[in-house]
């Protein structure tokens, strides 16, 4: 029987960045994915000539010394393995109650001018805004304010700016990379998730983010690490002190069963899906620790192919976070998700517009690429046969090209191919609960004031997680939690 020091299940960014960082550190690690290639959420693919990012349009910029992946990726050998592109201004925020289009730059010094110019009347209280997210995101301790801790993202807006919603929705327009409810988001974590973009910059992979992920993976490899592609864990056994484990895996058709030993398991899988692998018991203790959890946003992408670059049609920022008229208030943003489970009627969902064409993407073209992305819920879909899955989700797809070609005139003319993902593709694709593509909501501690205390450990002596399920969620959430793992284990607990 093969024996390792730690077996990862899920080739996902955190069990890859995790698995490296503990290959280059003399342990012997075995990764078991099932699919085709490595990266789960953090893929690149194509369909026919369209070029398809799975996830990535920004990540703060981890050549930032105080970056949190900064350090996580140096040790895993790939911080210099991909290149990385500055995007510029963080978004073009439009629609909803802004009027005329708001800029918002990728650094605090910008942003404080940009919005004092805009929003000269409320001068004061973008100063305390800004020096809070500052501090949070150069401390990355959540805690850092307790008088804060029990307030959302809309409460402590609305107690800085009262009920002017332009200046809100300038600063929070973008509010899908974290969550789909102003009223829960936990203001503290989006300080630090939005403050990690204004105090490095914003960036994106060169060629997509699956040039990361296959980094990984070749540094795993380069360091005496296995990959295994194309085979399914289907059982997971623990003994009581945690001191070893077995995992056993299979062929996709659940033949050649294989079972190997190891003295830690990593998750890069959802709790829920590592429990339906463990005996009974286990999966009990596993499921009950993380039951007041909430899943977080689920997301549809639309992917577009243009004959012509979108500047052409007046797109004007690598990234463009467009509010539908509807949405008179930054609190109306939860409207949205609902918003599929209905026909397509004239209302559409905010959405963000990332133009790849803006910059030295690395995003082969023509066809030139757009990525349209805005909130979903898995409910809006699951309870459709196939086939009337696939034309509900041809008529939303056309009703948003229609939208986008209202707002961007002969867009719509311009599209030579496209592929649309709901929240049911997320859920199938990345096996995610509920199609979760963040892990667990950053949403209001308990009612005692106590925050959460998400951690690589889980109640299971030998398991645990290398996941957005073990932090923030998005790519630097993932690496940091992934970096925390790795050092439990090499502390030997």
């Amino acid at each position: 029987m093969a024996r390792y020091d730690a077996v990862v299940i899920g080739a996902g960014l955190g069990g890859l960045t995790a698995g490296a960082i503990l290959a280059r550190e003399g342990r012997k690690v075995l990764v078991i994915e099932r699919g085709n290639s490595v990266g789960g959420a953090a893929s690149s693919y194509k369909v026919g000539d369209l070029f398809v990012e799975g996830s990535l349009h920004v990540t703060s910029n981890p050549h930032h010394a105080e970056d949190p992946k900064h350090g996580a990726l140096s040790r895993a050998g790939v911080l210099d393995a991909v290149k990385w592109i500055p995007t510029g201004a963080l978004y073009e925020a439009r629609g909803g109650p802004l009027g005329r289009p708001f800029l918002l730059p990728d650094n605090f010094a910008a942003a404080r001018g940009a919005l004092n110019e805009r929003f000269p009347e409320a001068r004061h209280g973008i100063a305390q805004l800004l020096d809070e997210m500052e501090r949070i995101a150069a401390t990355g301790d959540i805690t850092l304010n307790d008088q804060d801790l029990q307030l959302s993202l809309s409460d402590k807006l609305d107690r800085l700016f009262g009920d002017n919603e332009a200046i809100k929705c300038a600063l929070a327009a973008n509010l899908s990379y974290y969550h789909d409810d102003p009223t829960t988001l936990r203001w503290a974590s989006f300080a630090m998730a939005q403050g990690g973009f204004l105090r490095g910059g914003a960036c994106f992979i060169q060629g997509g983010s699956q040039r990361l992920s296959s980094a990984l993976a070749r540094a795993i490899r380069m360091a005496g690490g296995e990959v295994l592609l194309r085979r399914s864990v289907s059982a997971i056994a623990l003994n009581a002190d945690g001191e070893f484990g077995y995992v056993t895996h299979t062929a996709r058709d659940g033949s050649d069963p294989q079972i190997v030993e190891c003295r830690r398991i990593i998750g890069n899988a959802a709790p829920a899906i590592l429990a339906s692998l463990l005996p009974e018991a286990d999966a009990t203790r596993l499921n009950d620790s993380y039951a007041r959890e909430t899943p977080s946003i689920s997301l549809f992408a639309l992917t577009l192919g243009l004959s012509t670059p979108p500047r052409a049609f007046g797109v004007g920022s690598y990234s463009t976070q467009l509010l539908p008229d509807w949405m008179t208030t930054l609190a109306g943003y939860t409207q949205g998700k609902s918003l599929m489970a209905e026909e397509p009627a004239g209302r559409m969902p905010p959405l963000a517009i990332v133009d790849y064409a803006a910059i030295d993407s690395g995003v082969p073209a023509p066809p030139y690429v757009v990525s349209v992305v805005g909130p979903d819920l898995l409910s809006n879909w699951s309870a459709l046969e196939p086939d009337a899955y696939r034309a509900k989700r041809g008529r939303w797809q056309q009703a948003i090209v229609d939208y986008l070609d209202a707002q961007y005139p002969g867009l719509a003319a311009a599209v030579t191919a496209s592929s649309f993902n709901t929240a049911m593709s997320v859920q199938q694709y990345l096996n995610a609960p509920q199609g979760s593509v963040y892990g667990f909501a950053p949403t209001l501690p308990e009612p005692n004031g106590r925050a959460t205390d998400r951690s690589p450990r889980t109640v299971l002596p030998g398991l645990y997680l290398a996941s957005a399920y073990a932090g923030l969620g998005g790519y630097t959430g993932v690496v940091q939690s992934a970096e925390t793992c790795a050092d439990i284990i090499l502390g030997g607990a």
